[in-house]
């Protein structure tokens, strides 16, 4: 008997999807800063044994869109609804059911085997917890409740044996060598805007999108040029920064992240060119692999 199922996780911004999809897959597939919306696609890890195959699905943050990005981000996460065998809804200590009622109502309405994971227990005692496992029991009364720290692998073993034990009967999805359904220039794209998440501030890191524009590889090593598109010309200039040293620390760190992740020596170029207001222009959003 094998056993196959899509597992879809998500949440609202920042509770910790990215952080728990990495440690169910074991790959670091998914993004993870401290900063809010930094998943902007819909990303797969699939994790294969020989009796069963689990593919793991990463969203964007649910939020109310206010440019046509964030519209695209609301779609990658709504269409986890549809195709779920199980569904991972990710909360935190600090969020309430209402935060996002319009969403929750959509999860409420769902056929599927719900697990509610209340993250971040590490933050809190036992009492707050207790509340939380309350209300979130009388939000969504079918779904089982645990509560984990993805941060400190608490419990996160016990959901995994749960996920495995609510899969249908299935044949595999994928290949069994296969554990992402994202190539290799998405993953240069993600680890890049990872770095400028963390190495810039206020309103750079979302008006930044990352692309690869050439990617060579050899047994030993991968040539890649890419390009940071920003929205102005006063933002081209931050992310260069006072003779290109702001830059230079991006790349390196990204080449560093990169040889890591491919296990290969990486020459990275790195250029900043500006399209303005991209996240609008549908024009844009599809040549960046967004759906519009």
């Amino acid at each position: 008997m094998h056993k196959a199922g899509f597992v879809n996780i998500v949440g609202n911004p920042n509770v910790g999807k990215s952080t728990l999809m990495n440690l169910l897959v074991g790959e670091r597939i998914s993004i993870a800063t401290f900063k809010a919306q930094t998943t902007r696609h819909r990303i797969m890890g699939i994790l294969n044994t020989p009796e069963m195959q689990i593919v793991f699905s990463d969203t964007p943050g649910v939020l109310k869109p206010n440019y046509k990005l964030q519209e695209s981000m609301l779609q990658f996460s709504e269409s986890a609804l549809t195709d779920a065998d199980v569904l991972l809804y990710v909360t935190d200590m600090v969020e309430t059911p209402d935060k996002n009622q319009e969403f929750l109502s959509k999860v409420q309405r769902m056929q599927v085997p719900i697990l509610v994971l209340i993250n971040k227990i590490d933050l809190s005692n036992q009492k707050v917890l207790e509340e939380k496992v309350a209300l979130w029991h009388d939000a969504l009364p079918q779904a089982e409740i645990f509560p984990i720290s993805a941060l400190h692998r608490f419990n996160v073993d016990n959901v995994l044996e749960r996920i495995k034990a609510l899969l249908p009967e299935s044949p595999a999805y994928f290949d069994k060598d296969q554990w992402t359904d994202k190539p290799a220039r998405f993953f240069v794209t993600e680890i890049l805007r990872e770095k400028i998440l963390l190495y810039y501030d206020k309103e750079i890191p979302y008006s930044v999108e990352a692309v690869v524009e050439q990617f060579k590889e050899t047994e030993k090593n991968i040539h890649i040029n890419a390009v940071i598109y920003c929205e102005r010309e006063s933002q081209k200039g931050i992310i260069i920064g006072h003779q290109g040293v702001a830059l230079k620390r991006v790349s390196t760190e990204a080449r560093k992240s990169l040889e890591k992740f491919f296990g290969k020596s990486i020459y990275l170029e790195v250029f900043v060119k500006v399209d303005k207001d991209w996240r609008n222009s549908e024009r844009a959003l599809k040549a960046y692999g967004y759906e519009v």
